[in-house]
């Protein structure tokens, strides 16, 4: 799954449609991202949404623009308005 999280991170740090919050929201743009490289993203019961790893099951992901207090068991997507830059943190397995 590390390898995955490293892709998804590329994916969202090089992505091929910059993030403009004021078009769309984070995680609709996180979820359009991760699809139009080809990841299979799927809805997630109390979380943003989960990416489907074949034969691994599933990777769930939270997003923020408020990364205060972030619960380590969960992989989140944040977006830093001050540099305008998207990072991915990961869980803490």
């Amino acid at each position: 799954m590390e390898k995955v999280l490293k892709v998804i991170n590329d994916v969202i740090t090089n992505p091929s449609i910059p993030h403009e919050p004021y078009k769309q929201s984070l995680k609709n743009w996180a979820m359009y991202c991760l699809r139009d490289r080809g990841f299979i993203v799927v809805y997630a019961q109390n979380y943003d949404f989960a990416v489907e790893v074949k034969g691994k099951g599933k990777l769930y992901f939270n997003v923020t623009d408020n990364p205060v207090d972030l619960d380590d068991q969960i992989n989140w997507i944040v977006w830093n308005s001050a540099d305008k830059k998207v990072s991915l943190i990961p869980q803490i397995l």
